[in-house]
Order: C-alpha cells, then structure tokens, then sequence
C-alpha cells in the first residue's frame, strides 16, 4: 500500500507538492498535477482518512439527525431519506452518522458536535418549534433541514406536502365524500401542519365545512388509532385520510378486525405511500414522494455548503397521487 510519502518518493517530488496536486488546492503547475493523478490512479493510491482530515481540519463525517420515535411516524420515509444522504455522502468519501432525538434529548447531539465527530447536520425533519435548528445555528453548525426552517440562511428542502394533500382531498370530494376525517400525527410536526392546511384548503375551496371532530391527531400506537376511527364510525365517516404510512396500516387492521368493508362500507387513503400500501388488499390510494431523492438533495446541499460553493436555500420535491382500489 502506497503512502503520501511513497508517492513524493517516486516521482522527485516533495509531500506537499503531491498533497496539493492531489487535493486541487494550492499552486502545482498543471504537468506536475497530471503526472501525480495519473501515478495514483495507476497505483489504486487512496489517502489515509485519517491523514486526509487532519490535512483538510475534517473529520469527513455527517451527521443524521433522526427523531427518536420515527419507526411510528413513517418509517419508509426515514429509511428511504437515510438511504440518499448515505449513498450522496458515500460518493464524496463521507460517512454517515446517526443521531436520535426522543422526548426533547439533545444530548447525543450536542455531543456529536461537541467532540467535533461530524463536519456538518443532515435534519430530517422539523417541527414548528425549531428546537433543533436553533440549537445547530447557535452553535454555528452547518446544516440543511428537511422541512422548513425559520432561517432564511439555512438551507431547507421539503416535499410539497401540502399542494399534495389538497390535491388528493379534492380529488376524493369531487367522488361525492362529504364527510372526510383526518387522523394524523404529531401536532408539532412541521409536515402534520402542512398536510392538515391542504385538507382544509380542499374543503373551503368546495365550500364544504369541517367540523372540529374531522381532524384527530397525534395518533402514535394501535390504541389511540382504535378511539379516533371508533369515532370515525359514530359520526359515519365515509373516508378516512391517513396522513401517513403507519396510522393508515392501523387504521386497515382495525377495519379488517370488524369486517368493515373497503371501499363498500368506508373509503381510505394516506397522504404518503408505500409498498405494502400498494400490496395491500384492497391496494390503498396515496401520495408518491420521492424521499430518497429529497436526501440526495439535502446531502449534495450540505457538501456544496461544505465546500463553499453556491449554495440552493430552499428545494421542493414534485409528487404523484396515486389511485388504487381503496377509493371508488
């Protein structure tokens, strides 16, 4: 295996000639530059990692700030937004790692960057109180947020959540339903509140009113799924939206432990999609977002950030509404 050293030793040159060339940084005439990425690429030379961080004051890590109970939020999407920053990163000689927040403990965080273990913050989601964004910018902490964030300088990249679930609620209107309930998340999520706006904006737009009861949120487990649909069925809902994944594959059991017919009795739908969704029977009407794409996107901001490039400070990701059997 070769070293820094081996490579200035073979070519007459000095080491630091060969880090610049090597690096792009710094004045090394462009033959010179040539001829020592031509050596390294036919000697399979890679730099030590090690050597290489210390040379750049990096560490070639980011981190990945994921909510601590994300598995009962929509765990497809986290996965899939893992996913693109991972392979983004992995092709600029990053590595990716986790952080997880539950119940407001920013100590693994705040550790994170207190060791100086990571370079910059991938934040997969935000919530309407900024907690965790205005932890980083007052720490100084590069990052890009998936969602929203209440700075103008942090750059932000989101889904359009809620042009996606007005689109689907009138679509589902404009079938004859006039007596839609919501059943969603988290209330403090920043995506609950832009999916609840699209809803509502829908029903105003067709002039149909909604009453307070419609809309139920922070449903995170089967019980809590239970009493919002037992709800449901006593007000005679004929839809339900899901404003995730998670709470409408709840929300499928509960109706299937009940021999409650799909669409014959009740209508369902989710505002995010997945492959059991899809396999599903009845397969489930929903919102398509691309969330792998959404963290490829945070991570090449991030890097570009990184670097001092130009930086892109608010992205939206496109969506596809998908018709499945579920809605007549």
């Amino acid at each position: 295996m070769y070293t820094i050293e081996d490579v200035a030793k073979e070519l007459g040159l000095n080491k630091s000639t060969v880090s610049r060339a090597i690096s792009g940084k710094g004045r090394v005439s462009e033959e010179t530059r040539a001829r020592v990425l031509a050596f390294i690429e036919e000697h399979d030379y890679h730099p030590n990692a090690v050597a290489k961080s210390l040379a750049q004051n990096r560490t070639c890590n980011l981190g990945l700030v994921l909510p601590g109970n994300y598995p009962s939020m929509q765990p497809a999407f986290f996965h899939e937004f893992m996913e693109g920053c991972c392979e983004t990163a992995a092709l600029h000689d990053y590595d990716v790692m986790i952080s997880m927040i539950k119940d407001q403990d920013f100590s693994q965080l705040e550790r994170m960057i207190r060791n100086q273990k990571v370079d910059g913050i991938l934040v997969s989601w935000s919530t309407l109180d900024s907690r965790v964004t205005d932890m980083l910018k007052k720490k100084n902490v590069p990052h890009v947020v998936a969602g929203k964030s209440p700075y103008f300088d942090v750059p932000c990249v989101d889904n359009d959540n809620e042009g996606a679930s007005r689109e689907m609620t009138q679509m589902l209107l404009s079938r004859g339903l006039k007596n839609l309930v919501l059943l969603g998340g988290d209330e403090q999520d920043y995506v609950t509140h832009c999916r609840q706006r699209g809803y509502e904006t829908a029903h105003a737009q067709a002039g149909i009113p909604i009453r307070p009861e419609q809309i139920m949120l922070n449903i995170s487990d089967a019980k809590q799924a239970a009493k919002a649909l037992e709800y449901a069925r006593s007000i005679q809902a004929d839809g339900i939206i899901c404003m995730d994944d998670y709470i409408c594959l709840l929300a499928l059991t509960w109706l299937r432990e009940r021999e409650i017919r799909i669409p014959d009795d009740v209508q369902i739908a989710s505002f995010y999609d997945s492959i059991i969704l899809k396999q599903y029977t009845p397969s489930v009407t929903s919102l398509h977002f691309d969330a792998k794409e959404l963290g490829r996107i945070a991570c090449k901001i991030l890097l570009e950030r990184l670097e001092g490039g130009e930086t892109s400070y608010s992205s939206r990701i496109g969506y596809q509404l998908i018709v499945r059997e579920s809605t007549r």
